[in-house]
């Protein structure tokens, strides 16, 4: 069974906890895993390019010049898009990127992230996570208690307007409960740092 070290807010390990072994002691799918991060990436994706083609420029009603007899190449419009103010090739038109994952796909790629983490000593649990003030300072200090370098990933059981707001302004930490975590976001962090609370629901959401 998968295990991970206990700390309190002053950064001092006071103990391990087990991890379930249904959510974090699974046998990672990387094919899970890359189709959500897949999903996730386009879904950020505006979609909102759009140029026009010959036929939506406005002009070129007529021919330029005639067909023969001027030792240039033939032409039938100046909105061709070889021509300066011409529409553009295969122009870009707003779409949607987003793409569809389904539900047993998306559970199985949290609980691979979530295990490659615990596999990786990369997951601190941490026993009652919260901050009497937003501070980014404060907050800062706690990660460098812990020993965390670069990129993590903070989860607290609900939302902690303390810890997200003293949070926002470090550009390697991000923030979620465990509600609404990412599969992206955990792959993409060096560290986990979950709430001991969050932990409890993490297991009993994922577990089936």
């Amino acid at each position: 069974m998968p295990k991970a070290k206990v700390y309190d807010m002053s950064g001092k390990e006071t103990g391990e906890i087990e991890l379930s072994d249904a959510v974090f002691g699974v046998a990672p799918s990387a094919a899970s895993v890359h189709s959500v991060v897949r999903a996730h990436l386009a879904a950020r994706r505006q979609g909102t390019q759009s140029a026009l083609t010959r036929a939506e420029v406005s002009g070129g009603g007529i021919k330029p010049y005639r067909q023969k007899g001027t030792g240039r190449a033939r032409q039938g419009s100046t909105r061709s898009p070889q021509w300066t103010h011409g529409g553009v090739a295969f122009a870009p038109k707003p779409r949607d990127y987003s793409m569809s994952v389904n539900k047993k796909t998306r559970r199985l790629a949290m609980r691979s992230a979530l295990s490659q983490k615990a596999s990786g000593n990369q997951v601190m649990v941490i026993d009652g996570l919260d901050l009497p003030e937003i501070k980014t300072k404060a907050f800062a200090a706690f990660l460098s208690a812990l020993g965390v370098e670069g990129r993590s990933y903070v989860v607290t059981k609900e939302v902690r307007e303390n810890v997200v707001k003293s949070a926002r302004n470090l550009p390697d930490v991000k923030t979620a409960f465990a509600g609404v975590m990412s599969v992206y976001d955990i792959v993409n962090a060096g560290t986990l740092i979950v709430d001991k609370a969050a932990l409890q629901t993490i297991e009993e959401v994922f577990a089936r």
